[in-house]
C-alpha cells in the first residue's frame, strides 16, 4: 500500500491519553441510573455466594463515563501508535476524497465528511459511551467513527492481519456505514428492525455486508490511482475473515449459530468485499436484494 506518514487529518479528533485515564469525576451507569455503593456491595456478596461474576456483568454493561474535562488534554503515544494513527488518518482522508467524487456520480447524493475519534479505553460518543471492547464503530448520531488503536492487537489475536491494508479495510468499512447514513439506508434498517424485531439480525447482517462491499468500492478506486496493489488485498480479506460471526463464535468455544449472526460469516464478508473490489460501484452492493448471499459471479 503506497502511502506516506504525515500529520493527522483535520477530520481526526485525537483523544488518546485524555480518555480512560486518571483523574476522578466518574459515575457508574450515567447519573442516577447506577446502583450506588450499597448496590455494588450487594452484587459482590451475591457473586461470592453463587460463584457467578454478577459484578463483572454489571460493569460491562455500565461503563465508567469520563467527564468532558478529560478530553481536553492531548497525551504522547507510542511510536507504533503514532504510525498507526497516521495510517488511519491517511485512509480517512483518501476514503472521503473518493466518496466526495464517487457518491454524486453514482447516486446523485452529495458526500459530507465524517470525523474520526482516536481514544484509549473509553470516551463519550453521540451513541453513548465508546469502549475499546466494542471495537471500531460508526455513530450516525454524530457522524463520527470511533477507534481505539489497541483493536489491532485484538484483530491479530483473532487470526486477522494487521498489515497496512488490513487496517485500511477496517476504516473503509466504518466509512461505508457513513455512506449508508447519507443514502438513508441506515435509517431504513433501523425503522424496519423496530417494526419487525425478528428481522433485526438479518437486516444487521445485510447492512454490515454492504459496508464491506463499499469498502471494496474504495479499494477498487484506490487501485486505479496506484495506492492499493493486488498484493495488498489478501491482508484485507484475512481481516474480514477474522471478524466473521462464525469465526468469532468458534474462537469463543461456541457452536456456530447463523440465526444469531449480526455481521455475516467469514465467507460472506470476504465475498462482499470482493464484490465491491471487482465491480467498483455502489449499485453492485445491494446486499438487501439477495439477503446477503455471496455473489456467484465473482472471479
Amino acid at each position: 500500500m503506497d502511502w506516506t506518514p504525515g500529520d493527522l487529518s483535520s477530520d481526526v479528533e485525537d483523544r488518546r491519553g485524555s480518555s480512560g485515564g486518571g483523574g476522578g469525576g466518574f459515575s457508574f451507569g450515567g447519573g442516577g441510573g447506577g446502583l450506588g455503593i450499597v448496590g455494588l456491595l450487594i452484587l459482590v456478596v451475591i457473586s461470592l455466594l453463587t460463584g457467578r461474576n454478577y459484578i463483572g456483568s454489571y460493569l460491562s454493561g455500565h461503563a465508567v463515563q469520563p467527564q468532558p474535562s478529560q478530553y481536553s488534554q492531548a497525551a504522547p503515544s507510542s511510536p507504533g501508535q503514532d504510525r498507526s494513527a497516521q495510517l488511519v488518518s491517511f485512509v480517512l482522508d483518501d476514503v472521503q476524497k473518493t466518496w466526495t467524487t464517487l457518491l454524486p456520480q453514482q447516486t446523485g447524493k452529495q458526500y459530507r465528511r465524517a470525523k474520526l475519534v482516536l481514544f484509549n479505553r473509553y470516551t463519550q460518543s453521540g451513541c453513548g459511551v465508546a469502549k475499546s471492547q466494542t471495537g471500531p464503530f460508526y455513530c450516525p448520531a454524530d457522524e463520527k467513527v470511533y477507534i481505539d488503536l489497541s483493536f489491532w492487537n485484538e484483530l491479530r489475536q483473532l487470526g486477522g492481519s494487521t498489515a497496512d491494508f488490513a487496517q485500511a479495510y477496517v476504516i473503509a468499512h466504518e466509512l461505508g456505514h457513513h455512506v449508508q447514513d447519507i443514502l438513508g439506508i441506515e435509517q431504513q434498517v433501523t425503522q424496519l428492525s423496530s417494526q419487525n424485531p425478528s428481522e433485526g439480525n438479518r437486516l444487521s447482517v445485510d447492512l454490515e455486508l454492504q459496508a464491506d462491499c463499499l469498502a471494496g468500492v474504495w479499494a477498487h478506486n484506490s487501485a486505479q490511482r496506484g495506492i492499493v496493489e493486488n498484493s495488498d488485498i489478501p491482508a484485507g480479506l484475512q481481516a474480514a475473515a477474522a471478524v466473521g460471526d462464525d469465526h468469532l463464535q468458534k474462537m469463543g468455544g461456541q457452536a456456530v449459530s447463523p440465526e444469531s449472526f449480526t455481521h455475516g460469516s467469514s465467507e460472506q464478508r470476504i465475498g462482499w468485499f470482493k464484490q465491491g473490489w471487482q465491480k467498483g460501484t455502489v449499485s453492485a452492493c445491494n446486499t438487501f436484494k439477495v439477503g446477503g448471499a455471496v455473489p456467484t459471479d465473482l472471479q
